[in-house]
């Protein structure tokens, strides 16, 4: 580990568990102080007692609720002095043919994924401009290329490509980059949720023939949000060993 991130502040939505809490982990481990998002307070609690250093917090926001992420926000902001980092990583699934999403589901799914991106990136945002610095990384999926069954998610993770994309134009003036992961198979609950039968035919249509491991996302995050990533901005990191290529339609 290093120390790139010693005397900076990181926000960070969904970090109670799966690739939040290695996020959270690492960015700790390099000398940030973390303030993480979630509404699963146990899980939060297990994963603030193992964080190394000090300056770490939890906070049980609601990212779909535009006040409470932006109170949450500026609270932080007041209190740290500055935010150099944000990290969108909130997300849920609904997955079911289209026929039988409901609109409840959808609305849920768009709701966390691409709205709280929008509320808590606006409201970052204007702490940033203020500073002339700063890194927004969202969180994509291999999925927003499109997937059966899961319209829903297909819609919200593609919109967080192109949220991305043109808020990197709006923040590159101020010094702020907008940069987006898509994740592709990662031992997450969320992965260990799906159907076993159907788990086991995507992994094995995996280059490297086998899932990713939260470390892995957390490696990657933590370059993109860096200073050494100064020069970078509008992209989406594929982090899926290979799948990305084109290896599901073989």
């Amino acid at each position: 580990m290093t120390d790139r991130y010693t005397g900076q502040t990181v926000l960070l939505t969904g970090g109670a568990q799966g690739l939040g809490r290695a996020m959270v982990h690492r960015f700790a481990a390099e000398g940030a102080s973390v303030h993480f998002a979630d509404l699963n307070a146990d899980a939060a609690a297990e994963t603030l007692a193992g964080l190394p250093g000090d300056g770490h917090a939890f906070h049980q926001v609601d990212v779909t609720d535009q006040a409470a992420a932006a109170a949450w926000i500026d609270g932080v902001a007041a209190s740290a002095g500055r935010i150099d980092v944000l990290v969108n990583n909130a997300g849920i699934i609904r997955d079911n043919r289209i026929e039988n999403i409901t609109a409840q589901d959808w609305d849920a799914v768009i709701a966390v994924s691409l709205n709280g991106a929008f509320y808590c990136t606006q409201a970052a945002f204007a702490h940033m401009r203020e500073q002339q610095y700063g890194r927004v990384l969202s969180f994509s999926s291999m999925s927003w290329r499109g997937n059966f069954g899961q319209a829903n998610y297909v819609a919200a993770k593609a919109g967080v490509v192109g949220f991305t994309r043109g808020f990197a134009l709006e923040g590159a003036r101020h010094g702020v980059t907008a940069n987006a992961i898509a994740p592709g198979l990662i031992d997450t609950p969320m992965l260990a949720s799906m159907n076993g039968p159907a788990r086991d035919k995507l992994i094995g249509k995996v280059p490297m023939r086998h899932t990713g491991h939260p470390d892995d996302i957390a490696a990657a995050a933590t370059f993109l949000c860096s200073p050494e990533a100064r020069y970078i901005t509008g992209v989406v990191l594929d982090v899926d060993g290979g799948i990305g290529i084109g290896s599901s339609i073989r």
